[in-house]
């Protein structure tokens, strides 16, 4: 009989085990100020965005989330407080991701540890934020120089922003060369180099490592390729 009660809590357990969510990605972290809500950790398949697990906050401000990560992709923490959804968009990868964050500036500024992707794409941001800020300042000096008619400060004002897009450009193409070992430089190829030259995003491509190419976005990045060089040949 005891011998019965004993096999029937193992299998108990091992069902409850089993029954248990797994995954090679644990996403944990606080969300101070937040009180309830659902938290819903979310990826793109294909073109849509779907939920791969969820965690609803009724009282404690920390959380934990999980998923299979086969390749390192963008994912999004998405918070539905039925009021408004705001979402923090982080490269999610395998181990463990901390993320702390405010409520009241939910995705604003959250910190973020524990993915090498999001490390370097952190220090990406950095210097694009100033590529921004000079890109704005720079429609700013267009708009009053034409607002002046100053034809003269308008062309200027062209070949001064041209420069500052070589030179984006080309900051990009080195960054992402120097990260040929992590998925986020073909990552930043697909949605940063939109406007470089195919001898540069061909530079790019050639400085992967094996395993990068073979991942999401390296074979995203190759098919972006391979789509141009057909449409030139045409």
């Amino acid at each position: 009989m005891n011998k019965i009660i004993t096999l029937l809590a193992l299998s108990i357990l091992i069902i409850s085990c089993s029954s248990e969510k797994e995954g090679n990605m644990i996403v944990q972290g606080n969300i101070k100020g937040l009180k309830k809500g659902t938290l819903y950790l979310q990826k793109m398949k294909d073109t849509l965005l779907i939920s791969v697990d969820s965690v609803k906050i009724l009282g404690q401000e920390t959380f934990s989330l999980t998923d299979n990560v086969t390749s390192p992709v963008l994912y999004f923490l998405t918070l539905d407080g039925n009021t408004k959804t705001n979402s923090i968009l982080f490269f999610g990868e395998k181990g463990t991701i901390t993320i702390h964050d405010k409520l009241e500036e939910f995705g604003f500024n959250p910190k973020i540890t524990g993915s090498k992707n999001q490390e370097v794409l952190d220090e990406y941001n950095i210097v694009e934020k100033k590529f921004q800020g000079q890109r704005l300042d720079f429609i700013k000096k267009d708009f009053d120089a034409k607002r002046e008619n100053n034809q003269a400060l308008v062309t200027q004002l062209e070949n001064e922003y041209k420069s500052l897009a070589k030179r984006r450009v080309l900051f990009t193409t080195n960054f992402a060369i120097k990260n040929s070992n992590l998925e986020v430089a073909p990552y930043l190829a697909l949605t940063e180099m939109y406007d470089a030259s195919l001898k540069m995003l061909d530079t790019v491509n050639n400085s992967l490592t094996e395993k990068v190419k073979k991942s999401v976005y390296g074979k995203r990045f190759q098919e972006y390729l391979n789509d141009i060089k057909a449409a030139e040949l045409k």
